[in-house]
């Protein structure tokens, strides 16, 4: 498949690749690499410059196509996890890499022709209008005000504030996270056990100064439960529990 395409100043070898396969209507993550390298190859030996440095990057975009084109035609090769090795990739991720440059170059000019057309203007307030004071007469404002309308004026005010307030979540406390240590915990109860040997589950949790502590404290009794060092004994349903800590522990 051949096409005419009229020469057009590319920006470079991956511009004229970009733009071959937009033309195509190709996917650019499955390039026909022989059609592609023909027109490429077409279009570059119509090109006429004198710059080397320019030539010499769209003559090596040539060589890698056609260093492609070649390991298309041999068998696969088969990287370490198993999986065939496309000779395509690392050029279609330079393609995706310029395309983004490219397509964000194209909105930052759009931006700045749109910012060429704002005109700033900056400010020239005379200087007699900047300095301008308006005289009040103090004694004419309050020539009619008495305490009484003052009074009216305050309370009016104040009912304003007063019926801004939330008759629920005004009656709210501040809510604050306590930061409370289950180990802390254990080693506090550890040592409160071991000086006083045995003591009651109810007067230990009413010393907690909080909820979370009680919860917390409650948990931290458990676990040593476990670990053998407390021992707890209810002797009747309802009655208190007794907690023992337990000398062979040690």
């Amino acid at each position: 498949m051949s096409i005419s395409v009229k020469l057009e100043a590319f920006d470079g070898p991956l511009d004229l690749l970009l733009h071959l396969i937009e033309k195509n209507k190709i996917d650019i993550f499955d390039i026909p690499i022989v059609e592609i390298t023909n027109q490429y190859m077409e279009i570059i030996a119509q090109m006429q410059t004198k710059d080397m440095d320019v030539m010499s990057d769209f003559l090596l975009m040539a060589a890698t196509l056609l260093r492609i084109k070649s390991k298309m035609l041999l068998p696969a090769e088969k990287a370490e996890e198993g999986e065939e090795e496309d000779p395509r990739a690392e050029l279609v991720e330079r393609l995706l890499e310029y395309k983004t440059y490219k397509y964000a170059s194209y909105e930052l000019k759009d931006l700045q022709m749109d910012a060429s057309k704002q005109l700033f203007k900056k400010p020239s307030i005379p200087e007699e209008i900047a300095n301008y004071k308006e005289e009040i007469d103090i004694s004419e404002l309050l020539g009619d005000l008495t305490l009484a309308r003052l009074q009216s004026i305050f309370h009016a005010v104040m009912k304003k504030q007063i019926d801004k307030i939330d008759p629920i979540r005004s009656k709210f406390g501040k809510i604050e996270k306590e930061k409370i240590s289950l180990g802390d915990r254990m080693q506090y109860i550890s040592e409160y056990a071991r000086e006083h040997k045995k003591f009651n589950f109810r007067m230990l949790l009413e010393e907690q100064t909080s909820k979370t502590m009680v919860i917390v404290s409650f948990l931290g009794i458990l676990e040593l439960m476990k670990e053998g060092m407390l021992k707890i004994v209810q002797e009747n349903i309802f009655d208190d529990i007794w907690i023992t800590y337990q000398e062979a522990f040690l």
